[in-house]
């Protein structure tokens, strides 16, 4: 046995040396210390040293700077006992958000009140289905749970784009069987049938050629159901595509997504139905976010806010009823190689990427998917930017439980640092919403518990760099506050939400309290109050709870604290159990033109 003593506010303690992997540790911990153990630092890590090559000559200090660079952190010794011990309850199921989508099997108001109350924080809307008044239905239905269950919800529309559909007008259900022929046709006029299936789309033999794969499904294939198909061209004939059926399937509905596995679509990115629906129920919902499915290039990205601001031009005269999209925040669909490709510049231009790993898992080979995945998330944390992942529990759609697979994936989702997960077909058409969504905000729970804030902590810091601006500066340094005191919550005062974002950017392990002051503006027709968009969309960003305060308290104090409203924040807190007596508070807020983080010690 060693000892090493506590030095400053490093924390040092007993370490066992009985294996290589506890030498190796203790060896790194001492070396971070060298310069405040002196010689005795030295020798320490010399015996340490040389007790390693004698154990492990095979590990070398690369192999375990990986190994601790690890998203996940236990604690040793673990108890496996622990294990099975029932989570606590808690008012908020998770800090990372579930976005569930809206549709016949979640759309009344009983089920949507309990899925709301089981987690979910934003509403997807999907127009690759459904008209506009279905759609409309829904959302009211949804509004009028809101205010029954108390829960804030943000409404997301999510574009159809250059989306190929099968088109079986009948909706009889079609049969398939393998190693038969089967054509693809643009003429719509024609009935589908097991060998002919009608598309939407003329384009479709200019751009493959024999041998390219397409995938033909409800919700495209994932090798495990019967509802989707792949084919293998065979021959272009003409406007024609005969393909051979490479698996038995039955297709079942009015509509089936198409795609090619990577062959680009002369199709635009948002199409004039997209165009229509934005500035119709987009415009008239006042809408949270854009989902803009199948983004190619950041120029995807910047047509869409050209639309949006020209809707609402358009539009002026009738401010009062139809909104101001120039709020609505517009979220990447990354679904194909191109969008892939051109990864960067679409994260610059968008305010956050959504990773369509059901169409992605067609495009890449599946042992490339995750590397993606962890790519793609690593870069939307260090730019600030939510990330948000989709098909996780595909077989809750008609079962109870997920499988092993689906939980994990979940779980290493979270440790991946994604900000919320996406349910489709899983609320969509599956016959367990609500404990679908309840399921994966535990699993999202378990995951969080063990996610190593540390490290993550200093990759952040480390990569924004020297110097940082001012307001990086405060919230990182309020989030390392919270952790040190071990705060319960982090109350974050705010009118733009940019604090709060950056504040859950360094990702802390408790709860931050998003207090957003509404401000008065003016179109020189009426009076409006800001806030209700800034509150609604950080609920997809991981650990931000909003809370919309009186606008009569200004988000700046000039007198040094703002004690009425922090009362309010402190109440919420304690009125759902995530502050008790004797908790540590951190404050983020402006007084005057500086910007204060202060800790507050709560009596009884």
């Amino acid at each position: 046995m060693i000892e090493i003593r506590r030095w400053e506010n490093e924390e040092a303690e007993v370490c066992g040396v009985d294996d290589w992997h506890s030498r190796w540790v203790l060896l790194v911990r001492v070396k971070k210390w060298k310069k405040k153990i002196g010689r005795d630092g030295d020798e320490v890590s010399r015996t340490l040293s040389e007790s390693l090559r004698s154990s492990s000559p095979k590990l070398t200090p690369s192999v375990f700077t990986k190994m601790q660079s690890s998203p996940l952190i236990l604690e040793e010794p673990i108890r496996m006992a622990s294990i099975l011990e029932p989570s606590k309850p808690s008012f908020f199921p998770a800090m990372t958000k579930i976005v569930g989508t809206l549709g016949p099997k979640s759309r009344s108001v009983d089920v949507i009140s309990q899925c709301l109350e089981a987690g979910m924080s934003v509403a997807r809307f999907d127009f690759s289905w459904g008209d506009p008044e279905y759609h409309q239905e829904t959302l009211e239905n949804l509004r009028t749970a809101i205010k029954s269950t108390r829960k804030l919800c943000a409404v997301m529309l999510d574009t159809v784009g250059p989306e190929l559909q099968v088109v079986n007008k009948t909706e009889h259900p079609i049969s398939l069987q393998a190693d038969t022929s089967v054509v693809l046709t643009p003429d719509q006029n024609k009935e589908a049938a097991s060998n002919l299936l009608p598309l939407n789309f003329n384009g479709l033999s200019k751009a493959v050629k024999k041998g390219d794969t397409i995938f033909i499904g409800q919700y495209l294939f994932t090798g495990s159901e019967t509802t989707s198909v792949w084919l293998e061209v065979s021959e272009v004939n003409g406007d024609d595509v005969t393909c051979v059926i490479k698996n038995s399937a039955t297709l079942a509905g009015s509509l089936y997504t198409l795609h090619v596995s990577q062959i680009r679509i002369d199709l635009p990115t948002l199409t004039n139905k997209d165009k229509e629906v934005i500035s119709t129920w987009g415009v008239q919902n006042n809408i949270d976010f854009l989902s803009l499915s199948f983004t190619r290039h950041a120029e995807d990205v910047r047509h869409v806010r050209v639309i949006a601001d020209s809707v609402v031009d358009l539009a002026r005269e009738f401010l009062s009823k139809l909104g101001d999209l120039k709020q609505t925040q517009i979220f990447a669909k990354i679904e194909n190689i191109e969008g892939l490709t051109h990864f960067d510049e679409i994260l610059r231009e968008a305010d956050g990427i959504i990773l369509s790993r059901g169409n992605l898992g067609i495009d890449l080979p599946p042992e490339k998917v995750f590397l993606f995945q962890k790519a793609a998330i690593y870069k939307c944390n260090m730019a600030g930017k939510p990330a948000v992942v989709t098909r996780v529990v595909d077989t809750m759609t008609d079962n109870l439980r997920p499988t092993r697979a689906e939980a994990t994936d979940v779980a290493n989702a979270v440790l991946d640092g994604s900000d919320a997960i996406v349910l489709g077909a899983e609320t969509l058409r599956g016959l367990y919403p609500v404990e679908t969504i309840s399921t994966v905000g535990k699993i999202c729970a378990e995951a969080e518990k063990v996610y190593n804030q540390d490290i993550y902590f200093k990759k952040a810091v480390k990569f924004v760099g020297e110097p940082m601006t001012h307001l990086e500066s405060i919230t990182s340094s309020a989030v390392r506050a919270a952790i040190k005191v071990k705060a319960s919550v982090i109350i974050c005062f705010t009118s733009s939400g940019r604090a709060a974002r950056l504040i859950a950017k360094y990702r802390p392990t408790m709860p931050v309290i998003s207090v957003v002051i509404p401000q008065l503006k003016t179109n020189q027709l009426r009076w409006t109050f800001t806030g209700a968009f800034e509150a609604r969309q950080s609920l997809i960003v991981r650990g931000l709870f909003p809370m919309l305060a009186d606008p009569r308290h200004p988000a700046e104090s000039k007198s040094g604290t703002n004690e009425s409203i922090l009362k309010v924040a402190l109440d919420h807190g304690k009125a759902f159990g995530i502050i008790k007596p004797h908790d540590r508070v951190v404050v983020c807020q402006k007084v005057g033109d500086s910007s204060v983080v202060k800790i507050i010690e709560l009596d009884e």
